[in-house]
């Protein structure tokens, strides 16, 4: 909503949110309430307390947080401890291409005993065969706006691609799959968040919950092509 509180992370501003969500979705209460991100106005303390609320009056089962850096999700699930709700998920991004996390935030949610649930796995499509000899009309690098944008369709990237897609080779895997098993492999992380257009690429990625785990070679293999 327009307003000084239509945004951000304020109590009103999620609250509101999740009324309006609730009344959209036609049910009662959601199985997890998140905050997607929190603003640098308003008080963690606030936030927290939202999420805590929002359990208290039955509109949600569990809370999460989303996009927190290590030491604000230390501090998040402190927090919401002291306010007898347990920080259940973190919702970073993470992938082959983006691994942020590795930097503290899954060192952090291990100590407080929170999951990942990762989103982005296939970095918008870079690991996959999409772009490995130029850029699609129908792609998303091809759109005017979006989060992939030309100008991330490296050459470097695409070097990084063919490499790791001659590992996946080695394992039976579609680059794709070697991505999505990549991103569920450390013990932090519960749940891998994919995107998809087509039902195929669903099946794609569900069979690879069906295909051996990495190996510690083929894990420093690819750290090796990462790394680079």
């Amino acid at each position: 909503e327009p307003g000084p509180y239509g945004d951000g992370s304020s109590r009103k501003s999620l609250l509101d949110s999740l009324d309006a969500s609730l009344r959209r979705m036609g049910i009662d209460r959601v199985d997890i309430f998140y905050s997607h991100r929190h603003d640098a106005e308003t008080p963690l303390a606030e936030t927290m307390g939202a999420l805590a609320d929002a359990v208290r009056q039955g509109k949600a089962h569990y809370v999460g947080i989303s996009n927190y850096g290590p030491d604000d999700t230390r501090e998040a699930a402190r927090l919401l401890q002291d306010l007898g709700v347990p920080l259940l998920i973190h919702q970073p991004r993470y992938s082959l291409l983006a691994r942020e996390p590795e930097d503290g935030l899954f060192d952090t949610l291990a100590d407080v005993g929170a999951g990942a649930i990762v989103y982005s796995p296939l970095a918008q499509g870079l690991l996959t065969d999409k772009y490995l000899d130029g850029i699609p009309d129908d792609s998303r690098a091809a759109r005017a706006t979006g989060f992939l944008q030309k100008d991330q369709v490296t050459d470097d990237v695409i070097e990084t691609v063919r490499q790791l897609r001659e590992i996946a080779r080695n394992r039976g895997q579609s680059m794709a799959q070697l991505a999505v098993t990549w991103a569920g492999h450390r013990p932090e992380v519960t749940t891998v968040l994919i995107g998809a257009s087509r039902v195929a690429q669903i099946e794609e990625a569900v069979a690879s919950t069906q295909q051996p785990p990495l190996s510690d070679d083929e894990i420093d293999a690819i750290h090796v092509i990462l790394d680079r």
